[in-house]
């Protein structure tokens, strides 16, 4: 029996749930060379600034166990060089493709929906959660009436559809949900990396060049399931879940926890044919569980409390 992988979110159709996470799948060139990108559901862009950002001074990267640290920075080239450099090979991809857009302010996310407003680009993402900069990410994204502000702007310029990216590091998730919903967010996704360092005993020393960073992987599956599954009941729109997603299995938690999609990270630097793989072990879950249209998984967790 053939599953039907296709899920449909803000108008937008994917050819199946499986997204890769932004800074995980840099533009889609670089996993070109090992995976056909076509096949994935969606890939959401590295972030993408008005200005250029070298990002943090390294070490960016550090191992932990089950999972990694990256204090990167949000480096990448500017909006304009993208759209002169790297969009015309974007545009080429047969696959949904997503902006994350990230600044210092709100007026930054604004400048770069408004370079990218009448491009191949379906959707944006707000990237509201980084922990790995002083100015704008989680600073916007753990307060409610900021990143109400910054969706709403958001909202106002855009012309293709509003994902707002929620960080765990707020102390409500759910309220933060909330308000960026009553804003005008189309949809939501979540987690984003938890705040988090590492310590090397040899030099004293903070393993990375930034102190601390972000912390994603298998460690924090637990904890992005029970945020997924929280928000997914106490919003409309509809949310995109991820955070250590290394299987189809793990995917279809997240389905049953409420997502209508997922997205992976850590498993893509794990692995180049991680998401491609992901897919594979999806659906045949869905086959062999008689599911015929993956959709269908969405929220469809039993549970006997309230």
């Amino acid at each position: 029996m053939a599953v039907d992988m296709s899920v449909k979110i803000c108008g937008v159709v994917f050819k199946n749930p499986v997204i890769a996470a932004s800074g995980t799948f840099s533009f889609g060139s670089d996993h070109a060379r090992f995976i056909d990108v076509n096949t994935l559901g969606g890939i959401a862009l590295k972030s993408l600034t008005p200005e250029k950002r070298a990002g943090n001074s390294p070490p960016r990267i550090a191992e932990t166990a089950s999972g990694m640290i990256n204090s990167v920075g949000l480096q990448n080239p500017g909006v304009r060089e993208f759209k002169e450099k790297i969009l015309p090979e974007v545009e080429k991809l047969e696959t949904v493709v997503i902006a994350n857009v990230a600044g210092g302010c709100i007026g930054d996310y604004v400048r770069v929906i408004e370079e990218l407003n009448d491009t191949r680009i379906d959707m944006f993402e707000l990237n509201i959660s980084c922990p790995n900069v002083k100015l704008g990410g989680a600073g916007i994204g753990t307060d409610a009436d900021t990143a109400a502000k910054c969706a709403q702007a958001a909202k106002k310029a855009a012309k293709k559809p509003v994902i707002v990216k929620l960080t765990p590091a707020a102390g409500d998730i759910v309220r933060i949900a909330k308000a960026v919903e009553s804003a005008g967010a189309d949809a939501l996704s979540l987690i984003n990396t938890l705040p988090a360092m590492a310590v090397d005993l040899t030099t004293k020393r903070p393993v990375l060049g930034n102190v601390s960073g972000g912390l994603s992987g298998p460690c924090i599956k637990p904890v992005a399931l029970k945020m997924v599954y929280d928000v997914s009941r106490a919003v409309k729109i509809p949310v995109i879940g991820m955070g250590g997603i290394m299987s189809g299995e793990d995917a279809a938690e997240f389905m049953l926890c409420g997502a209508s999609a997922v997205m992976t990270g850590t498993a893509n630097l794990i692995d180049p044919e991680a998401s491609p793989r992901i897919i594979g072990e999806l659906e045949s879950y869905a086959e062999t569980a008689g599911i015929r249209n993956i959709a269908s998984l969405t929220g469809a967790l039993e549970v006997d409390v309230e």
